[in-house]
């Protein structure tokens, strides 16, 4: 049973330095969701298609520890699921909206994001805590002269909304994911522009201006992410945007 309002989001949690050896690493919990995000610079390659542009590129990998569900899962060797896959695209996609990559030089960052407890959400709090990971690894970067250019574009921020029996819900749980007759996923930038929205009618169709109200509730919830991730980078000393 939700025990928060229709428009409010769970407790955001992002802790720093959770792995000693990563450019850039974080703890991130929305509600009983838990996601560790490290980011890891290669300085030495990029994809093939960028190679002698000068630009570099933001890649994540995701994948869900067997018991981070009431259920263990088998682990994934070799080849991903499909739902990896999909997840670990729309993490990428997400990151790279906030940074200018052809300020960063052709470098590649690596942002893995593996979830030790999932109760919805899990691609939504790894963009949240994703972004901050590699905003430090970035300022890193910007501290040693080996990025010369702030690249930082705005924060990014994701979170699920959805229509449960009826109700319009923000920061859907997995028990209101899994009764969802419409859900969606909504990325934004700190500059108030759309990164990505995944909507679907899981149970049937839905209105333009249902879809107008989820973006809206969307909104409002991604701007109290950005909130938790200014205060995490400013204490972090990462005071990277313009």
């Amino acid at each position: 049973m939700r025990e928060r309002t229709s428009n409010e989001i769970r407790k955001v949690v992002i802790k720093t330095g959770v792995q000693k050896y990563a450019e850039g690493s974080v703890l991130v919990e929305m509600g009983n969701t838990a996601v560790i995000c490290s980011a890891t610079v290669d300085l030495l390659n990029v994809p093939p298609f960028l190679k002698g542009t000068g630009s570099g590129w933001i890649t994540a990998e995701y994948s869900m520890l067997p018991r981070a569900t009431r259920e263990r899962n088998l682990r994934e060797r070799g080849k991903i699921s499909g739902r990896s896959q999909e997840i670990q695209r729309f993490i990428g996609r997400s990151l790279r909206a906030g940074f200018d990559l052809s300020k960063i030089g052709e470098m590649t960052i690596i942002v893995d994001c593996d979830v030790l407890n999932a109760d919805g959400g899990t691609r939504t709090a790894s963009v949240n805590g994703g972004f901050v990971a590699v905003a430090i690894a970035i300022s890193k970067l910007l501290e040693k002269g080996i990025i010369r250019e702030n690249p930082f574009l705005g924060l990014i921020g994701a979170i699920s909304v959805g229509v449960v029996d009826g109700t319009l819900l923000l920061d859907l749980d997995a028990e209101e994911d899994s009764k969802a007759e419409v859900d969606m996923n909504v990325v934004l930038r700190s500059d108030g522009t759309l990164v990505e929205v995944q909507g679907t009618g899981e149970k049937g169709t839905f209105s333009r201006k249902l879809l107008s109200d989820m973006l809206d509730l969307a909104e409002a919830g991604i701007k109290e992410i950005f909130e938790v991730q200014r205060e995490v980078l400013q204490k972090e000393g990462v005071l990277i945007w313009k």
